[in-house]
């Protein structure tokens, strides 16, 4: 039997993969914890500068005078002036180094196996994130979450990958939109937490420990049967698979599974980050897929910048960041799982409606009536969440087992460099008032109609091997499955 077969017997998603999948799934409230530290532990308070004679040198100095009670790296190190961009370097670190762990982790954990990658990143992020709480001084403070957003960026990549190769690809699309939807949980629990702990050590300090927890959680949790199958490694994806069947109680089924279509053809080199360049199928997809990631994250972090100018309550205004977006989900939902509609089609007409309410915000009132410029902005916004997690499900279904993770990885990359970018595009209001929602508009429109280039996958079978997506053996055992899917 093949994979997918094997997944039918022991239980595609039964009791054990679903209490697995709920270890990983709580995971994501602790990265959105650390994805979002900077907001509150780097608040800048109001302040005013008084005027201080120095009684050596009698000359006139100027002091900060913080107004408002509020403890964050800010009032601690006195980073206003001169020393405010200190603030906004130490978010951008932090995003950079998830961006390093994004391409760095990806093709390790398709060469060594994803459960050790996953615990490495998952120790090191919680010992990392201690070290952001226990800083002494802003250099280590820095340091501390260039590091935690290296092993964050790792460490979600492979955690996401595994909720897919737990269960059968028929319940890929709800563990990938549950992971996505936790996260947007898990940014309003942290803006509880943040407004129960205000001093902001406390904050990184109980914000971290849930990963020493989960952690220990994790250390159980099995390799994936599909990597240890696209590897070769047949009889250990064997005995996991029965692993799952007695623990979803169906007993001790003998499962017997057939070597990969890799001994076929022989003369495909073997899986590397660089097929993804040499490998003409992967190729083109990954072009695509790379302007399609890198147009959400430029139009879900610039549209949430340009939604946030609005003064009040800071901690109100982070949870309304993540729970703006959990209408998204069900929606996405409903939608990728129809034939008529699946996952290309979805992903392409979210971006597309997300660009075209962009294009809208320029020709309505700003504010004052019930359709105006913020509330478009705030459709815009839960249009490319959907796009956003559709795109994790759709990327995963198109890449094959052995270089999943790095296609991820450097699909995330470039999704990071639209995050960077982000922050730049609300400045060219100084270019024209309506030039960065034309920016966003046309990102998503050129990212919807770009997508309908790829494959639909909706009840497609997914490969295993490099080999499975063109050699013509696997073609003719391909062929029959698609037709009767389609049908």
């Amino acid at each position: 039997m093949d994979l997918e077969e094997a997944f039918q017997a022991v239980g595609d998603f039964g009791c054990y993969q679903k209490r697995m999948i709920t270890v990983l799934v709580f995971l994501q409230i602790y990265m959105a914890c650390q994805s979002m530290l900077i907001i509150l532990v780097g608040a800048v308070p109001e302040f005013h500068l008084e005027a201080v004679t120095e009684a050596v040198r009698g000359s006139v100095a100027q002091s900060v005078k913080f107004t408002e009670d509020i403890s964050s790296i800010v009032t601690e190190w006195n980073l206003v002036k001169h020393q405010a961009y200190k603030v906004n370097l130490a978010g951008s670190l932090f995003f950079a180094g998830v961006l390093i762990g994004n391409v760095f982790f990806g093709p390790l954990s398709d060469k060594i196996g994803r459960k050790p990658v996953f615990l490495t990143a998952l120790f090191f992020e919680v010992l990392f994130g201690y070290g952001t709480a226990l800083a002494p001084s802003y250099e280590l403070f820095a340091i501390s979450r260039l590091l935690v957003g290296v092993m964050n960026g790792g460490m979600a990549l492979v955690c996401f990958v595994l909720t897919q190769e737990y269960v059968g690809k028929s319940y890929w699309a709800m563990t990938g939109t549950l992971t996505n939807m936790t996260f947007a949980v898990g940014i309003a629990m942290f803006a509880v937490l943040g407004y129960y702990v205000r001093q902001w050590r406390n904050l990184a300090t109980v914000a971290n420990c849930p990963g020493l927890l989960l952690f220990l959680l994790c250390v159980n949790l099995p390799e994936s049967p599909r990597w240890l199958y696209s590897q070769g490694h047949t009889e250990k994806a064997k005995d996991i698979l029965q692993c799952f069947a007695v623990r979803n109680g169906k007993g001790r089924i003998s499962v017997k599974l057939r070597r990969p279509i890799g001994s076929s053809c022989p003369d495909v080199a073997s899986p590397g980050i660089f097929q993804l360049v040499t490998h003409p199928i992967l190729r083109w997809r990954t072009v695509v897929l790379m302007y399609v990631w890198y147009a959400c994250s430029l139009v879900y972090y610039g549209l949430t910048l340009s939604a946030s100018e609005d003064k009040g309550n800071r901690y109100l205004s982070v949870a309304m960041y993540g729970l703006v977006e959990l209408p998204a989900y069900p929606l996405c939902m409903y939608f990728i799982n129809k034939q008529w509609a699946g996952r290309r089609k979805s992903m392409a007409n979210f971006l597309a409606f997300a660009g075209i309410s962009c294009l809208l915000t320029m020709v309505v009132p700003v504010s004052g009536y019930l359709l105006n410029a913020t509330s478009l902005a705030l459709v815009g916004k839960l249009m490319v969440s959907a796009a956003f997690n559709i795109v994790y499900v759709y990327t995963s279904e198109l890449y094959p087992t052995v270089i999943r993770n790095a296609g991820l990885g450097v699909c995330s990359m470039s999704c990071r460099v639209g995050g960077i970018l982000a922050p730049f595009v609300p400045s060219m209001k100084t270019l024209h008032v309506s030039m960065p929602f034309m920016v966003f508009s046309l990102s998503g429109i050129s990212a919807g109609c770009l997508g309908l280039l790829l494959p639909e996958t909706l009840n497609k079978p997914c490969a295993e091997t490099l080999e499975e997506l063109s050699c013509p053996t696997y073609q003719r055992i391909l062929e029959p499955q698609v037709n009767d899917a389609s049908s």
